[in-house]
């Protein structure tokens, strides 16, 4: 099955007949177009068309009212066929024709032009007119082929002949079309007060840029008009003196770079050359002091900018608006910068794509973004900009433009490589030049590791994989490019793809404490705002032994470094994708919150550029996450994952102490204040230092030991061997500590709390050394409704590998004094508490897992700022809290009571797929800020969402049982409502091997539990979840029948791995396609049947000859990680 991934392009057009004409991007129907192939013109040639779409710089499909395909075209950056190299084509264009304007940066070449013959004419001038509109750069579109044959009347209309220079026999078609043929030329002139009318017609229906107001011109202040066909398309207002507003918003950047926008007088620029040049030298007076003379007297300065005040054009001419920074320059011609003011909240248009925005830091508080062009910059509109390949002579122009970067080295290393043997390095070297001076530098490489990247990554979302040849991919090594060429990168990028004769351009990120980032790219943005994340791949843990020789290579399975990896294609680089600046701000790094950020990164067609997580302990994948022990793991991310979402991030290390709604911000201890558009609350809960409550120790009152909701506050001077654990970076501090400080001493470790949690932090002390002897359990009363481990079988078995180990469990007692309530720097004894006598205990360490709530500090913070708690943060099915501004997600929250549902809240869900839908939630409101809609409020109803996926909690239990868990979401109840299940147990604790499913009354895998000795390999189990038995090898009816003695054996077996394949959903969706398609008439298959039954339960013979013709493709097509299955011989 062939999935063509669509391009996003937004235009109606409409024909003579008064019929709507859609123009969208990419391909909807392949086999409609290869079916127009046939009869085409013959110019086209034999046309490949998947690997065509593919490959394409863009495509652009009509469709009319009713979605039926009427015509389709593709554009590329080279001529059709071999009739000339792709990197040779402006030589031999200019050698043989009068083209002398045509260029790789202003040129497309139509590859392919299919219609109905109805439709031929009409949709042929809308697919250009569109693809001008789409690629402003883009200045003639030409039909360049070695299939000589008379053009169809359609293109006719469209296409001139070019004019041959020489009179050789070349036996070719050359014909091109211009911008000005197709679409209207922008103009632009002083503003005339005849102008009026017309642009109080446009702001009427169009939203401006600014609240600023017509004013007429002086000698600071120019007003434009922009024309289109005699028609007045849009205003402009620009001025050279910064108001105070904008002053205010400039104070929040970093503008060193930009010398602060001041300009410097022709006398200081004198005293600069000499004291450069070494001809005068005063210690005195440094070029450095005068500069910081100049911008601290205020009557000396004189700003090197102007602004844009006010700016206007109608919506199908903001890309075309390029044409206006040249004619806005000539205005200020003693100005180098170009500045313009863009509020947040708002969705970025088409004409600030051809500015650099400056980049901020999540403390930054200006309500806006800040957006510059330099006078540079207009090399590349006026097409004085080249990219050739580096040779030996450009070595000291490319050593002076990295001189101050870091990894310069590495960068001069690989460039002189280049030179001396580009081959055997597999290096190729290109540098952009602008007026023959050397602006920026690429160094790319081939990608020896194709294979890994597309088993680990989901490169095939992307890219039709079979299309392209191994040489066609190549990874950035360095990428350098001057600040203020911004608009230069992106033909920087599609003219090395085009020279160096390649298709996919690839960059590694890798985390912080990884030492493998030796690539000097700068700047990062640049290459970011181009190049799509893709999404690590889940893996198939393989069972080695047993495959044997039918194992996937070695190059597949080995582990590598985890990075994040980003993919640059010639279609990404003509449709980038859309700046989001809202500012986003997460608090919290828990599974729900890590989960949103990373669904808002992987959005391909969105680029978030103000995403910031607020953590106390920062980004959780800046540590080493190996084994640290303690607590329960949910499996949600690992490595990769985290390395993709940091990458695409800002990270705010510090704690939440209040929440601002008036102004918008909240403030983090050691940072200060964080501004926000849209606050995501998401910290979860977490254990809190214990609150000694037991006044009279010897006979405390029931009420003093049933369990009672903590009330967090402020700890004040926590004892240094007190540890709560919540967090890998809590672990890790409790690790070091207990490797430098108890290992050798005699005291005891009490460990405090009545959760799974307690017992793995047990384990994780005996496998430190520590004597079960020295180790105190203390469980206080368990809470109704509450199970610590899943089963009897679990519970057994960990409290006999206590009991073995000699560890000392004391059940149902509550802390009562801790140093006779006093609290020194160490804590020596504690005293807990029951109907009995009380326990008085020699404490050495205290670990404590209990009382798990809301922080402190962000309970505080919740109800200071007045939103609606109660025990919990209160919120909408929608997430929404009583502020519109503020979400809330996670153990966190709970659902109002309108709801009538208080068994149910999110931490009885899945916490990432509760991310995923609070990202969508958002999603779906910032769309409507992204295509200028009208919000519209969301229709609520009374019930609250239900999600599906699996509850997930592993660990290492006491006796070095490797502990799983998975089940459905479940309500907190007292007493649940009795569902019938199938248990399918084999194995036992004796022999660490216990595994146990459970099926629905379906035959749907809800249940999982294992309990093993051995290492578990627990993506490979994960995958069972919600799986029908009788895709698992008619499981239940081989345990029945006896044939069934140990599941671990049996999911190692070598037909499981395709079930354990991430693809196999998909493989089940395509096969319920063909069992409905198949069903239709007879109506065997209903709804509820495919929720209950495998594919393929009710089909005749040829029913299941299509379901096995499906399932071959689909092994075919994932042979790499799946070689231990043969491919059928073909008829």
């Amino acid at each position: 099955m062939i999935i063509m991934k669509s391009e996003t392009l937004n235009c109606l057009a409409e024909d003579a007949s008064r019929q709507t004409i859609v123009v969208g991007g990419g391909s909807a129907d392949i086999e409609w177009i290869e079916s127009l192939t046939t009869s085409t013109s013959p110019i086209f040639g034999r046309v490949n068309v998947v690997q065509l779409e593919d490959k394409a710089s863009f495509a652009l499909t009509v469709v009319n009212e009713n979605q039926d395909i009427v015509a389709h075209a593709v554009f590329v950056d080279h001529p059709i066929g071999d009739l000339v190299d792709q990197a040779q084509w402006e030589q031999f264009l200019h050698k043989h024709f009068s083209s002398p304007q045509c260029t790789s940066l202003n040129t497309l070449f139509l590859h392919l032009f299919v219609a109905r013959e109805d439709f031929a004419t009409t949709t042929v001038h809308t697919i250009m007119r569109t693809a001008f509109h789409v690629v402003p750069e883009v200045e003639y579109i030409c039909l360049v082929s070695p299939n000589v044959a008379e053009l169809e009347p359609a293109l006719q209309v469209i296409f001139d002949p070019f004019q041959s220079r020489t009179d050789s026999a070349l036996q070719c078609l050359a014909c091109f079309c211009c911008r000005e043929k197709i679409y209207p030329q922008v103009h632009m002139r002083p503003f005339r007060a005849s102008d009026l009318n017309e642009v109080m017609d446009i702001i009427d229906g169009e939203t401006a840029s600014s609240s600023d107001s017509i004013e007429l011109e002086s000698e600071h202040c120019h007003a434009i008009t922009v024309e289109a066909d005699k028609a007045v398309v849009g205003f402009i207002k620009v001025s050279d003196v910064i108001d105070i507003y904008n002053l205010e918003i400039l104070d929040h950047f970093d503008l060193r770079q930009f010398k602060g926008f001041y300009k410097i007088q022709e006398k200081q620029a004198e005293a600069a050359a000499a004291y450069l040049s070494g001809e005068e030298q005063e210690p005195s007076s440094t070029l450095e002091e005068q500069r910081e003379t100049q911008m601290t007297e205020a009557p000396s300065k004189k700003y090197n900018a102007f602004c844009i005040r006010f700016f206007l054009t109608k919506k199908r001419f903001n890309l075309r608006s390029v044409d206006c920074i040249q004619y806005m320059f000539q205005l200020f011609p003693d100005l180098d910068y170009c500045i313009f003011t863009f509020d947040l909240s708002c969705a970025e248009f088409g004409f600030l794509q051809n500015f650099l925005r400056v980049p901020t830091e999540p403390t930054n508080l200006s309500p806006c973004a800040l957006y510059i062009f330099h006078r540079s910059g207009l090399g590349f509109v006026d097409m004085r900009v080249g990219v050739r390949k580096a040779v030996d002579s450009d070595r000291a122009a490319v050593s002076d433009l990295v001189k101050d970067l870091n990894c310069n080295k590495s960068l001069l290393q690989d460039l002189d490589s280049f030179y001396n043997d580009p081959v055997s390095v597999m290096l190729q070297a290109y540098v952009a030049q602008m007026d023959s001076q050397i602006v920026g530098i690429l160094i790319v490489k081939d990608e020896q590791d194709v294979d890994y990247l597309r088993a680990h990554y989901n490169i095939d979302n992307y890219i039709q994989f079979s299309q392209y040849r191994s040489e066609e991919h190549v990874h950035i090594r360095h990428f350098v490019l001057k600040p203020f060429l911004g608009l230069l990168s992106k033909h920087f990028f599609k003219e090395v793809l085009r020279l160096a004769h390649k298709s996919c351009l690839y960059y590694r990120t890798y985390p912080r404490h990884c030492s493998h980032q030796d690539s000097c790219v700068d700047p990062l943005d640049f290459v970011l705002n181009y190049a799509v994340p893709i999404s690590p791949r889940k893996q198939i843990i393989y069972p080695l032994e047993e495959l044997g020789n039918d194992a996937p290579s070695i190059r597949l399975t080995e582990e590598q470094a985890p990075f994040a990896l980003s993919l640059i294609r010639r279609k990404f680089l003509v449709q980038p994708r859309r700046n989001i600046n809202t500012r986003i701000v997460v608090v919290g790094a828990s599974d729900t919150g890590l989960s949103f950020l990373e669904t808002l990164c992987l959005r391909p067609k969105l680029k978030f550029n103000n995403l910031a997580l607020v953590s106390t302990h920062g980004f959780p994948g800046d540590c080493d996450h190996n084994d640290m022990g303690f607590l329960s793991t949910s499996h949600a991310y690992n490595s990769k994952d985290l390395a993709l979402i940091h990458s695409n991030i800002n990270v705010v290390k510090g704690k939440m102490v209040s929440i601002n709604r008036k102004s918008k911000y909240v403030l983090v201890s050691g940072v200060g204040k964080v501004p926000y558009n849209y606050l995501i609350l998401c910290t979860g809960l977490q254990y809190s230092v214990p609150n000694v409550t037991v006044e009279n120790v010897s006979n405390p009152s029931n009420d003093q030991l049933q369990p009672q909701p903590t009330e967090q506050t402020n700890p004040g001077v926590v004892p240094s061997n007190l540890f709560t654990l919540n967090n890998v970076h809590d672990c890790m501090a409790a690790r070091h500590w207990l490797c430098a400080n108890f290992l050798d001493q005699k005291d005891n470790a009490i460990i405090y709390g009545d959760n799974i949690d307690v017992y793995i932090s047990v384990e994780t002390l005996l496998s430190l050394g520590i004597p079960g002897a020295r180790i105190h359990l203390v469980l206080p009363p368990p809470e109704p409704a509450v199970c610590t481990f899943p089963n009897s079988v679990v519970e057994n078995a960990v409290a006999a590998a206590l009991k073995v180990a000699n560890v000392h469990v004391h059940r149902d007692f509550v802390l009562a004094q801790m140093n006779s309530d006093e609290h020194p720097d160490r804590l020596t004894s504690v005293t807990f508490t029951k109907d009995s006598e009380p326990l008085h205990l020699q404490c050495g360490v205290f670990l404590n897992l209990s009382g798990k709530e809301i922080d402190c500090d962000v309970l505080e913070s919740i109800q200071k700022s007045l939103l609606l708690s109660d025990d919990r943060l209160v919120i909408r099915a929608t997430f929404l809290t009583t502020d519109s501004s503020i979400y809330g997600a996670g153990p966190l929250t709970r659902f109002s009571h309108w709801y009538h549902s208080d068994e149910w809240s999110h931490a009885n869900f899945n916490s990432k797929e509760v991310g995923q839908d609070l990202a969508e939630t958002l999603l779906s409101k910032l769309d409507a800020i992204v295509e200028n809609l009208e919000e519209e409020s969301p229709v609520e109803g009374r019930l609250i969402p239900i999600y599906k996926q699996a509850k997930i909690q592993a660990g290492k239990l006491p006796g070095g049982f490797n502990f799983l868990h998975v089940t459905k979401p479940s309500p907190t109840t007292a007493r649940r409502p009795f569902t019938p299940t199938t248990q399918i147990v084999t194995g036992g604790v004796k022999t660490g091997n216990y595994f146990c499913i459970e099926l629905d009354c379906n035959g749907l895998v809800e249940t999982i539990i294992c309990l093993s000795l051995e290492p578990l390999p627990i993506s490979n189990y994960l995958t069972l979840y919600g799986k029908h038995e009788k895709l698992l090898g008619q499981m239940l009816r081989r345990y029945r029948q006896g044939l069934l003695q140990d599941l671990y054996s049996f999911f190692r077996q070598r037909w499981c791995m395709p079930i354990f394949h991430d693809r196999y959903s998909d493989l089940e969706k395509e096969l319920w396609e063909k069992v409905r398609l198949k069903d239709t008439g007879s109506q065997r298959v209903t709804e509820e049947d495919s929720d209950s039954s495998p594919p393929g339960s009710f089909l005749d013979a040829e029913g299941r000859a299509t379901v096995r013709n499906v399932t071959q493709r689909f092994l075919a097509n994932n042979k790499d990680l799946l070689p231990m299955f043969s491919e059928p011989e073909q008829p």
